[in-house]
């Protein structure tokens, strides 16, 4: 009996500490000064720079069987562990000496990490609930844990603008080791849910091929994804255009940090807590899509032609609060059309489709933005434009 006290006061620690954790390794220091880094410090043409984030975005895909493996043989606390460590030796690798091919290994141990906590953390939560009993407080909980990451991203980027401009811009990537740290020493003192054994990762390419099959067959599920990849792959190089932006209308890098936090993370936060009113104010959820899209679309168009701070932050703000929050709404509509047998390998197969299409646009867009930003931007915006009219989303097919 004192034994299972003991456990399930660990557990309940588990959830606490979660928070903490994410809350750490959500502190990006460098996300507000990426731009500096790799044009000042590591000297690279911005093609290159879209080249390793098409390098990272196919690592992640290709990682996904073999960090799967550590978390079915070796355990969620286990995989948490080595994705902290990945992260570290990431950065460290990054900030050695400006070189691409270092770039290239960083990127590589970035994705490591991401792929090892992908889904590990959320699941560590959710059978700590599960152990005490409060698997319906999972809502509330998941809730919290988004926020922590939220914070992080919030609070990360203006201290990373700080140090950029006091100490220079290699060093917001390199000081991420310390918040990481703290984290990593967080994470073994998780205690392990003993479960049911599942060996998910030898079935992920059978699960993939079936999720493949079923996406094939379900008309509504294609018309939705295709609106959601379209839209969402297009609006998403919003963050890698902006610091350019910025850079291009002469705003100190200190202040990277606070736009960062206020317009491109910051503004979301309202947008997805506001679904049904501005689903009102639009006229209907197939309104809101469209012109939540259009509004992006628009958006990217003036920032091409802006020369001014506040009209940039401004149309910053109306870009990723209409344009990058529609995902949590596709997330509800896509699922009331998804078999729960078959939920886990038709979105798999969507993410899969999202970041295929994102790997092979970086360089092109990276060729781009060398030749115009401007240009670029506003064809970016005509783009989205374009995809949201032809969408072929009805009224019916978005199902609360």
């Amino acid at each position: 009996m004192i034994q299972l006290q003991d456990n399930s006061g660990q557990f309940r620690s588990n959830i606490k500490k979660m928070y903490i954790f994410k809350f750490l390794v959500s502190l990006h220091f460098f996300s507000a000064v990426l731009m500096p880094f790799f044009l000042e410090w590591g000297k690279i043409s911005y093609t290159k720079i879209m080249i390793l984030q098409s390098f990272f975005t196919i690592s992640i895909f290709l990682l996904e069987v073999p960090t799967g493996a550590v978390a079915d043989y070796l355990g969620r606390k286990t995989s948490l562990i080595f994705a902290v460590i990945a992260a570290m030796a990431g950065a460290i690798v990054y900030t050695a000496y400006p070189s691409f091919y270092l770039f290239m290994a960083g990127e590589f141990l970035f994705a490591l990490s991401a792929s090892l906590t992908s889904g590990a953390d959320q699941a560590l939560v959710y059978d700590s609930l599960k152990k005490i009993k409060q698997e319906k407080k999972s809502k509330k909980v998941f809730g919290r844990f988004s926020s922590f990451e939220m914070i992080g991203m919030v609070t990360g980027a203006p201290i990373g603008s700080i140090i950029a401009a006091t100490m220079g811009v290699r060093y917001p990537l390199l000081l991420i080791t310390i918040p990481l740290t703290i984290a990593l020493l967080i994470s073994f003192t998780f205690k392990e849910p003993k479960t049911k054994k599942k060996i998910e990762s030898r079935r992920y390419i059978e699960y993939l091929f079936r999720g493949v099959k079923y996406f094939k067959r379900h008309r509504i599920l294609k018309i939705l994804a295709f609106d959601r990849i379209s839209i969402a792959v297009l609006v998403f190089f919003v963050v890698w255009a902006y610091q350019l932006k910025l850079m291009q209308i002469k705003v100190p890098v200190v202040y990277f940090g606070l736009v960062h936090a206020i317009a491109i993370t910051g503004i979301q936060i309202p947008f997805m807590n506001s679904f049904e009113k501005l689903e009102k104010i639009f006229g209907g959820k197939k309104k809101y899509l469209l012109w939540s899209a259009i509004i992006s679309g628009i958006a990217f168009i003036l920032l091409g032609l802006s020369r001014t701070v506040w009209m940039v932050v401004i149309l910053l703000m109306a870009i990723t609060g209409f344009g990058m929050t529609r995902f949590v709404l596709f997330q509800n509509y896509l699922n009331k059309h998804i078999k729960s047998e078959n939920r886990a390998t038709v979105l798999s197969t969507i993410s899969m489709a999202d970041r295929l299409m994102r790997a092979l646009l970086y360089p092109l867009i990276g060729l781009l933005v060398e030749w115009s930003l401007n240009y670029t931007l506003m064809i970016l915006g005509v783009l989205i434009i374009i995809f949201a009219l032809i969408s072929r989303v009805r009224e019916e097919h978005l199902i609360d």
